[in-house]
């Protein structure tokens, strides 16, 4: 009986093992921004595919590259474009990164609720991340200084900033960096004299998204490209994934009905419409 018994816990063993060994697992790398969509996507997906495993890590984009070059993760979210020189190390590693697009967004420039001050120009906001502007008296607000909020820079939202409204420019150092969407966020809402700049989906209510060049940030304006800092949203992978794949269902998800429901509820541009 006791042998017996042994056996049978030997085989449920050799059977839980080769599950674990089966189970599929995809590792997701990368951007703050497109982070709640990942985390949207793979909420879906626990209930669609229960045995397959999903992390997603939001570290920003530059790190979700270089993940994806290494060989780290399955999928880098990434709120740009990967830069040249990423493209040529992932070559020199023996990868081909594929971008997929999977939603629209606007970089916004808020401010906090009680804050006069409802439009600027890219010029205006050029010049008080330059430090030429530093009282919000000067463009029609309070007299009362300007704290400055950017995105690091591994970020891809301070990588758009950077080329939309910077041009290049460096910023000025009295500039206070942050490392997400999240904190640039809660900056901003509890600070009165704070401006900062943050993806679409994170305009809510605790801040306040400012008129640029005369064009209001909104889903009709993003997708149009008529609001100034409109952008698409990534996810690579290293080649195009095998049709059917995990990795290729994760990636293609924002196509279907139930992945532009989730892309909307996650405050994006989706970019398909049913």
């Amino acid at each position: 009986m006791k042998k017996n018994s042994l056996c049978g816990f030997a085989v449920l063993a050799l059977i839980v093992a080769g599950s674990a060994i089966g189970a599929e697992k995809l590792h997701i790398e990368g951007s703050t921004t497109v982070g709640p969509i990942a985390d949207g996507f793979a909420e879906v997906f626990k209930d669609m595919y229960p045995d397959v495993t999903i992390t997603v890590n939001k570290s920003g984009s530059g790190t979700g590259a270089a993940a994806l070059i290494d060989g780290r993760c399955d999928i880098a979210t990434m709120s740009r474009f990967m830069k040249d020189q990423e493209f040529k190390d992932a070559v020199a590693r023996g990868a081909f990164p594929v971008a997929h697009v999977v939603a629209m967004d606007g970089v916004c420039v808020v401010v906090h609720p009680s804050n006069p001050v409802n439009a600027l120009t890219s010029g205006q906001v050029r010049d008080i991340y330059l430090g030429k502007i530093r009282s919000w008296k000067e463009v029609g607000g309070p007299d009362i200084p300007m704290v400055v909020i950017s995105r690091d820079t591994e970020s891809g939202t301070y990588d758009t900033f950077d080329s939309f409204i910077m041009k290049k420019q460096k910023m000025a150092s009295s500039v206070e960096y942050v490392t997400s969407n999240p904190q640039a966020f809660a900056r901003v809402k509890n600070t009165p004299g704070a401006i900062g700049y943050v993806g679409y989906g994170f305009v809510q209510t605790g801040i306040k998204a400012i008129t640029l060049d005369g064009v209001k940030p909104s889903i009709q304006t993003i997708m149009s490209g008529k609001y100034p800092v409109s952008r698409p949203l990534f996810m690579f992978t290293n080649g195009y994934p095998e049709l059917g794949s995990m990795t290729h269902k994760f990636v293609t998800f924002h196509l279907t009905e139930r992945g532009q429901e989730v892309v909307e509820d996650k405050g994006f541009v989706a970019v398909t419409s049913y």
